[in-house]
């Protein structure tokens, strides 16, 4: 088997020194549009989508999307054929990458034995990993988290990546908390466990071939930049959606692109993308607009912007136009 996945996973990842976290209800195909616009080169993530919703739903609308730049595709799943079956589906549709979700600690995921409930698995996990990379010729990668639980050790992440570095995976992207996976909320879980970047820093240590992102409070791009002094790349969440044009400033700082978009272009460059959806798919005009809300973030008339599309989106026969209406009060 080892020697079937060194030969089908020949194609080296290209290492972007920035992503942004795949987050659920947040980074669906319009937030990726619009954070697109704002960074040609940042590395995207869809959002978690299950194997069952791909094998047995509609495949064409989870793995729809617009635009170029690198795309991740994130699986949640544990079953090796069903993932590798998906993975396929995933390349096929045009995905630079698919990612296996180790770190989601939700109660329903964990019902599938999905996502951060892997973890107490790895040689579940390493036989996912095998036939997905067995399946596909584009990088396999696992997000993860430190721990979980009681099972809070060096020992326990080193050897949950030992073992699916020895699966063919070349790529981890580790949230430096463990995850609680009774007793707190998945919104707890993004900031009550402590931070600990020291041990993401002990694997890349010990594991020097591998690719190691880190992710997790990560919220200015001077802190991108120190991650990247000792990180093979950075990860950011919740700072890229309630302050988007902070890729813009990374698409300057961490790539040395200076053509980049001011914050009125990229409004005025969503109104074609708003209306091509609606047309197309009858995507109502709110299901776009709620992602763009933190573009003027600290900027002067930000406050009436963010009224404007908390409102207008919401108003019966909404369209486009709402755009020019929320930026008349910025100019």
């Amino acid at each position: 088997m080892q020697e079937q996945v060194k030969k089908k996973h020949q194609k080296k990842q290209q290492i972007i020194p920035l992503s942004v976290a795949p987050m659920m209800d947040w980074t669906d195909r319009h937030c990726r549009y619009f954070h697109r616009l704002i960074s040609p080169n940042v590395l995207l993530y869809t959002e978690m989508i299950t194997t069952g919703a791909l094998i047995h739903g509609d495949r064409e609308r989870f793995l729809r999307f617009h635009g170029c730049g690198p795309v991740a595709l994130q699986l949640g799943g544990s079953d090796p054929q069903d993932l590798a079956e998906c993975a396929k589906m995933g390349e096929d549709a045009g995905y630079d990458e698919i990612n296996l979700n180790c770190g989601c600690p939700s109660d329903r995921v964990q019902k599938g034995k999905i996502g951060a409930i892997l973890m107490e698995e790895p040689e579940t996990v390493a036989r996912c990993i095998e036939a997905m990379i067995g399946a596909v010729s584009i990088p396999v990668t696992i997000k993860c988290r430190i721990g979980i639980d009681d099972y809070d050790s060096y020992e326990f992440l080193d050897k949950f990546v030992t073992l699916n570095k020895e699966a063919g995976c070349e790529t981890f992207i580790i949230h430096a908390r463990k995850a609680w996976l009774s007793g707190l909320s998945p919104k707890e879980n993004r900031n009550v466990p402590p931070i600990n970047y020291e041990r993401v820093k002990q694997i890349k240590e010990n594991h020097p071939e591998l690719n190691i992102s880190v992710n997790g409070e990560i919220k200015t791009i001077d802190a991108v930049q120190e991650h990247l002094e000792i990180f093979d790349s950075a990860m950011i969440g919740r700072e890229a959606y309630q302050n988007p044009y902070i890729l813009a400033e990374a698409e300057k700082e961490i790539f040395g692109n200076n053509n980049v978009l001011s914050r009125e272009e990229i409004a005025l460059a969503m109104i074609p993308y708003i209306e091509q959806q609606m047309r197309d798919y009858e995507t109502p005009v709110k299901s776009i607009t709620r992602h763009m809300i933190g573009l003027f973030h600290e900027q002067q008339g930000a406050k009436k912007w963010r009224q404007a599309l908390s409102t207008l989106p919401h108003e019966e026969g909404a369209d486009a136009n709402v755009i020019e209406e929320a930026l008349s009060f910025i100019r």
